[in-house]
């Protein structure tokens, strides 16, 4: 009897430990993180691994919004996310997550000029590049936080540089014509790119073998894949793991951070 409850003592334990080393959710992404009610915040108490924001370049700022912003000067690319993302290294010895060395994917989509866009970027990256994944002479240094880019992609920018701190997501439907993982990190496409199927009966063994295929590829050449704009449900989150996608997209952050954990 004691050997029993001392076995389960032991074992619970180690769950715990595991739990404390995986508690990040490697496949949650953060859809427009910046429409939620806190931005960052209320992704990063969810554990996701992966958070999306989208800016516009206006008189030499960053700001964050889904459409051309006119009275949104204060909510800049910075001030929501830079910052609040290095006051957490600062607190949790060089991680965003205190017990957790995952790198935190930032995703952020342009939605101005791929070129302009991203020579401002560069400018504000450089006060936080302590903390920034980085790509230098052929290597990449994986840090506390990667940022990749999307949307808008400035390829022949990156392409033409021998140090820098970020990366691309390329197309998922166009990995026949692929960038090594030194330049893209992720590859993406609209789900109904590849699914009609939205979570009601079986999905059709035809698409489901597409997306394995396409998933495949991808993970071959070193990148993570992510569909955007797929249903909001767990009987199609559970097939999206199953067909090896890394990144599940949503706005239902604690639905998905729930279904998650179930999962683990």
């Amino acid at each position: 009897m004691l050997l029993r409850i001392f076995s389960c003592a032991l074992f619970f334990i180690h769950s715990q430990l595991n739990f404390a080393q995986e508690c990040i959710l490697k496949n949650a992404h953060a859809h427009n993180d910046y429409k939620h009610k806190h931005p960052l915040s209320d992704a990063l108490q969810n554990k996701f691994a992966s958070i999306e924001a989208d800016i516009f370049l206006i008189n030499s700022k960053l700001i964050v919004s889904h459409t051309r912003p006119f009275f949104k000067k204060k909510r800049t690319l910075e001030y929501l996310y830079l910052k609040p993302l290095l006051d957490s290294c600062l607190k949790n010895n060089g991680k965003v997550y205190s017990n957790c060395n995952e790198s935190l994917i930032l995703l952020i989509d342009f939605k101005s000029d791929a070129e302009k866009t991203y020579e401002n970027l560069k400018t504000f990256l450089l006060p936080y590049s302590s903390i920034l994944s980085k790509y230098e002479n052929g290597k990449t240094i994986t840090n506390a936080v990667t940022i990749i880019l999307t949307g808008n992609k400035p390829y022949d920018a990156l392409q033409k540089e021998n140090s820098r701190f970020a990366f691309i997501d390329q197309s998922l439907l166009g990995l026949e014509k692929p960038f090594d993982n030194t330049i893209c990190l992720m590859a993406s496409t609209k789900y109904s790119n590849v699914l009609t199927w939205k979570g009601k009966g079986e999905i059709p063994k035809q698409e489901k073998e597409k997306l394995i295929a396409l998933v495949n590829q991808a993970h071959l050449q070193g990148k993570k894949v992510r569909l955007w704009a797929s249903p909001e449900n767990k009987k199609v989150w559970t097939e999206l793991l199953n067909c090896g996608v890394d990144l599940i997209n949503t706005d239902k952050l604690e639905m998905l951070g729930e279904f998650l954990k179930e999962k683990k």
